[in-house]
């Protein structure tokens, strides 16, 4: 995990510590339950009409009211608030919710294009949230491609790294 990690800081510009000062303050209660789901739809409405189909494709296999419902309960959740998104669907396991998808590092400049834009428009995100939840995403979307680089090179059987490839004993 800390490989990933270090790959991520690699990748993002961001530190490990920084991506997680969110973790330092508890932004569910600084920014409260609606913010999260307006940043939510602001991001999956930007998502759902980018002019890329590369990038939309990604995203076809959930409906706009699903993308937001999980972000938010997710974002909710990380972010200090109620385990709403553990509740409805279990451990969030980040690079394995998002193995069927093509997360590169192309789709992750997509992503946080987005997002960045999303937390500009939610104006209930005061300066200090807005750079510690930049932070905190693009460190995660670089998780997210190191996660997904590594099994597509390894492909590793199992939860926490073992060496077996698929087909050995």
């Amino acid at each position: 995990m800390q490989w990933l990690h270090a790959q991520a800081s690699v990748n993002s510009g961001i530190k490990q510590e920084d991506a997680f000062s969110i973790d330092k303050v508890n932004l569910y209660e600084r920014l409260g339950f609606d913010t999260f789901v307006k940043l939510s739809t602001n991001f999956y409405t930007r998502v759902f009409e980018d002019d890329q189909t590369w990038f939309r494709t990604i995203f076809s296999n959930s409906t706009k009211e699903e993308a937001i419902r999980n972000q938010y309960e997710f974002c909710i959740q990380r972010m200090g608030g109620p385990p709403l998104y553990g509740q409805r669907r279990g451990h969030p396991s980040l690079i394995g919710r998002h193995s069927p998808y093509a997360v590169t590092k192309e789709a992750a400049g997509r992503w946080l294009y987005h997002m960045e834009a999303a937390l500009d428009d939610t104006h209930e995100i005061d300066s200090d949230s807005k750079n510690r939840l930049f932070n905190f995403f693009k460190h995660t979307a670089f998780f997210l491609v190191a996660g997904k680089e590594l099994t597509n090179n390894q492909r590793l059987v199992g939860y926490g790294g073992c060496k077996h490839r698929v087909g050995e004993v």
